[in-house]
């Protein structure tokens, strides 16, 4: 169990009390809770206005009308959905209770004012902070729990970071997260200089799976921000488009790195963008790629990582995942040990058509959330490349699939065949490729990542409380029946057809 988190704070006027609220709000999630103590006039709603407006996005005009007479209001556009409570004319514990908090939480963030009047606890994850003073100098004493405590932990862990850089004193926004616990900040310094931090905190090990290891080790995951970092530099090195690594703390897990821009090929082709050249070119950089030899061992910082083969453990403890959790979701019961072992024998069979001549680095998440178009730059340098962290070394099919086959967006069948057609033209210009094997390849290795998808999917919405990604599924399915024409893999339909055939959008 994490410790309690404590600290006390001297705010210096109602500016440095907004700034309170802004970098408390860079860490708040759904189901954590502020509990905003002190008298009328110590700054508990200059806090609470200015934590709402950054996660509106949006500067000091913003609207955060006062929850006085409404007593919750509530906001589901903002970065996390959050509600604004103030208790003040309440008089029991029961009228708190109409109000729905323990509901509301499920979904969102919440900030309470006069939270003596609450009469129950809202959960583990509370961070209560007490207020005193008036005008330009107020004390705030901070006691969080739960996931409060260790975001406060880790932000403390930041800031001393950020002290030993340029970029002590910049402002700091919240940039992204993703379904690992890596999250970004984008820092501006006063002169306008951008540039983004990492923070990759060491990966904890999990509940052992296999042969005495963890998801992760089996899977080749990076563990810590050495290989973003170990990555990033080989890959520049050898004249892509990776973010420079500007400044990194390898023991706490930060890293100061180049911003690629913002032209993301998902939203490009969300945004109907024509998306023919960026995609060839991605592809081309792959064609290149194959001509490199590529180390098996990277430094970082003096620090040397390890690229592991993409090996058969690691393939199979990924397809693992769609009877593990995808067959729960879909029917909702357990997959039974024949099952298993069918779908294992199959895969161990299939795997051995995929195997490279000349192992490659394979990036394993090379699409469109990773990919960013930079125009201004010239040849291969066009794509930037991000979340590299995971690479192994592998086949070159994997990542072409991984981009031609995309998960989150849609890619035409027409175009991903473009793509394909675009690859291998370059790679038979480059001489001694053979298309039939590699086609081989692609399809399997293609059912492999879109089957390790849908059992990651599902995992994310059951495990983690994330159901966002189950609108991706039928996409996920109708790529996985694609691959699943190839004659090489019929073995694999049949056992889909038989087991699962929902997976694939056919009939029981």
């Amino acid at each position: 169990m994490t410790p309690a988190f404590e600290d006390r704070l001297t705010l210096k006027g109602e500016a440095a009390t907004a700034a309170l609220g802004e970098r408390l709000s860079l860490w708040v999630r759904p189901g954590m809770v502020v509990l905003l103590e002190g008298d009328l006039g110590s700054g508990k709603s200059t806090l609470a206005r200015a934590f709402i407006r950054t996660l509106m996005n949006k500067g000091a005009d913003a609207d955060i009308p006062s929850p006085t007479f409404s007593l919750t209001q509530i906001y589901h556009e903002t970065r996390v959905p959050v509600f604004h409570a103030d208790l003040y004319r309440l008089n029991s514990a029961a009228d708190v209770n109409e109000l729905g908090f323990v509901d509301l939480l499920t979904t969102h963030a919440g900030l309470i004012e006069w939270p003596d009047r609450l009469g129950q606890p809202l959960g583990p994850d509370v961070l209560t902070v007490s207020l005193s003073g008036r005008g330009e100098s107020r004390a705030a004493h901070l006691h969080g729990t739960g996931a409060w405590s260790q975001a406060l932990q880790r932000d403390g862990q930041l800031r001393a970071f950020l002290l030993t850089t340029q970029h002590s004193h910049a402002q700091r926004f919240f940039f992204e997260g993703d379904a690992s616990s890596r999250r970004y900040e984008r820092l501006v310094t006063d002169a306008g200089e951008h540039c983004l931090l990492m923070d990759m905190p060491q990966r904890p090990d999990g509940p052992v799976v296999k042969h005495g290891k963890p998801y992760s080790a089996i899977a080749h995951l990076a563990e810590n921000i050495t290989a973003v970092v170990a990555v990033n530099t080989h890959l520049v090195g050898q004249g892509y488009s990776a973010p420079r690594v500007l400044q990194a703390d390898l023991g706490s897990g930060f890293a100061l790195i180049e911003p690629l821009g913002s032209q993301v090929y998902g939203k490009m082709l969300l945004d109907g963008f024509d998306m023919r050249e960026p995609l060839e070119t991605a592809a081309a950089v792959l064609a290149d790629m194959a001509l490199r030899e590529w180390p098996r061992n990277a430094t970082a910082l003096g620090v040397q990582h390890t690229v592991h083969d993409f090996d058969l453990a690691a393939q199979l403890i990924e397809v693992d995942l769609l009877p593990s959790w995808f067959i729960p979701h879909a029917r909702g019961v357990e997959a039974t040990g024949e099952q298993k072992q069918a779908f294992a024998e199959i895969w161990t069979s299939l795997l051995q058509l995929a195997k490279p001549e000349m192992p490659q680095w394979t990036m394993r998440d090379y699409h469109s959330p990773n990919l960013l178009w930079l125009p201004q730059r010239d040849g291969l340098k066009r794509v930037g490349i991000i979340d590299s962290q995971d690479t192994v070394m592998g086949h070159p099919a994997y990542d072409l699939a991984s981009m031609a086959q995309d998960a989150r967006v849609d890619i035409s069948p027409d175009m991903e065949d473009h793509i394909i057609a675009h690859y291998c033209a370059a790679r038979e210009r480059q001489g001694g490729f053979n298309r039939a094997d590699f086609m081989t390849a692609y399809a399997v290795l293609g059912a492999q990542r879109t089957t390790k998808i849908l059992g990651i999917f599902a995992r994310l919405n059951k495990r983690d409380g994330k159901p966002g990604y189950l609108k991706h599924m039928p996409r996920v399915s109708r790529a996985l029946q694609r691959n699943l024409q190839h004659p090489a893999l019929a073995p694999l339909k049949a056992w889909y057809l038989t087991h699962l055939p929902e997976a694939i959008g056919a009939s029981a």
